[in-house]
């Protein structure tokens, strides 16, 4: 995005910052939120890494027509079937890397491609379990191989385990574990700050 008018840029971090903040305001108030209710008061909001474009990248797509199981761990110690649906390859800090997305019903066009990933910043700077990103097949991945898509990291998120034992959620496959570090959408949460 470095040919990208100010004007575009400040009005994708506003919309970031907007987004933001109605995802805080659902957690803050909203009875399906993952904060525990002895939490709820003192939540002030997620911590956010600042909005970076350099972590908003143009992914080449490899669409999987037969595509491979992938048994994928939980944090409640169970395995959950995925499809490895397709591949995005892009360059991050300089590297070339590849995650993997995912779908329980690969037949289904309405299911968003999961993107679970684990990078240098995992445990440390973010959520121990991992983050995640989803795409909405319809105008996100093209007609197949070669087509390019936008992927926003600033809207990687964090998943509900993460806040509450109550929930368990997929953990990022081995071959979604990145060696670069992404600064760039939610930070881990401790509900003692």
């Amino acid at each position: 995005m470095a040919d990208t008018p100010d004007d575009t840029v400040d009005g994708y971090v506003a919309d970031l910052r907007a987004n933001r903040e109605e995802k805080d305001d659902f957690f803050s108030d909203h009875p399906q939120s993952p904060i525990p209710p002895e939490h709820r008061e003192a939540f002030s909001g997620l911590d956010y890494f600042d909005p970076a474009l350099d972590y908003r990248v143009e992914a080449s797509v490899t669409v999987h027509d037969d595509p491979d199981p992938v048994p994928i761990e939980t944090t409640a110690g169970n395995e959950v079937r995925y499809v490895r649906v397709v591949t995005f390859g892009f360059d991050l800090g300089g590297e070339a890397v590849e995650l993997h997305g995912y779908k329980q019903r690969p037949e289904d066009d309405e299911e968003a491609v999961f993107v679970p990933f684990r990078d240098k910043t995992t445990g440390q700077e973010s959520y121990r379990g991992g983050r995640y990103l989803e795409l909405h097949p319809e105008g996100d991945l093209g007609d197949g191989d070669g087509d390019v898509v936008t992927l926003d990291c600033n809207l990687a998120y964090t998943p509900f385990c993460a806040f509450s034992d109550t929930f368990s959620c997929p953990l990022p496959p081995e071959e979604n574990w990145l060696d670069v570090a992404v600064r760039a959408g939610e930070r881990g949460w401790d509900p003692g700050e």
